[in-house]
């Protein structure tokens, strides 16, 4: 489906004590990225804000003046997309991920046709900035409330998600888990560390910084390694994981060709090991001094 993003990356962070929060970092990377990631397949993506250094190009805006709350940034943002479904996030959603945006995507394909699509929480709230709506019932719902209201600045999500015709979504359960404070900066940090997390958060973090695009076989690189360093020595599993990524950079291999390749290679000395070591044990023992040979 093609769709716009709008990030709102312009809050006060008054929990936070005023930090920007946006680039704040968790599990390497910034807040911000984190989300834009989520978002990468958006056919433009509008971060509503202060500018300040991503990992991918966006359109930069702010709303007029700064500071006019979510509704006026929505707006503001809205003026920079053409395609027909907006993706709305908030920019400090460290676990949001393509299978939410997703699943947010599809809900608008329903056959009642809804005007938007929010993403519930654990708690059974709705998540206006974590949602997918159908840009123009999107405008004129802004359109009816800035006429009602005389302005945008100031005024909560509420009274716009109460006029749309919207479905919602149950996603992940850290999907809409945001930082809006001090200690759940600390528990997204500590939750990327947990074991079934920290592998996959870190090559993720290690493509980004690297500007690599490509799937990565993780367990098929950790056996090579287990199997460098079982039949060659311990360094060499690092030193062949590495030469394999650079194969599959330079030297015009797959990643999978050169991983089976490498590891091929390593099962073979492994191999030859354990055959001269049998060979060793085979072999005759020498007399032990002063033992006397028998009688032929």
């Amino acid at each position: 489906m093609s769709f716009d993003a709008i990030v709102l990356a312009g809050g006060a962070a008054r929990r936070l004590g005023g930090a920007d929060k946006p680039a704040l970092s968790v599990g390497g990377r910034t807040l911000l990225d984190r989300v834009l990631d989520s978002c990468r397949e958006a056919d433009t993506t509008v971060v509503v804000g202060g500018r300040r250094p991503t990992a991918r190009p966006v359109v930069w805006t702010r709303e007029d003046p700064p500071g006019g709350g979510p509704l006026a940034a929505l707006e503001a943002g809205l003026r920079h997309g053409t395609a027909d479904t907006v993706l709305v996030l908030s920019a400090d959603l460290p676990f949001l991920g393509p299978d939410t945006v997703g699943a947010l995507l599809d809900g608008l394909t329903a056959p009642e046709r809804p005007e938007a699509v929010l993403v519930i929480d654990a708690d059974g709230r709705e998540q206006p900035l974590v949602a997918a709506y159908r840009a123009e019932p999107l405008r004129r719902e802004l359109a009816l409330i800035a006429t009602e209201y005389g302005t945008l600045h100031g005024l909560p999500l509420r009274l716009l998600t109460s006029g749309l015709a919207a479905d919602r979504v149950e996603a992940a359960p850290l999907a809409s888990f945001d930082c809006d404070t001090w200690e759940d900066l600390a528990t997204a940090r500590a939750r990327i560390r947990e074991h079934g997390n920290v592998l996959d958060e870190w090559i993720t973090a290690a493509k980004t910084e690297l500007g690599l695009d490509l799937d990565v076989d993780v367990k098929a690189l950790l056996d090579l390694a287990r199997d460098a360093a079982h039949g060659v020595a311990r360094p060499a599993a690092p030193l062949t994981t590495f030469l394999v990524g650079y194969a599959a950079g330079a030297g015009g291999l797959s990643l999978e060709e050169a991983t089976r390749r490498a590891s091929a290679l390593a099962l073979r000395w492994a191999a030859e090991a354990e055959a001269a070591e049998a060979s060793r044990t085979a072999a005759p023992q020498a007399d032990a001094p002063g033992e006397e040979r028998g009688a032929g």
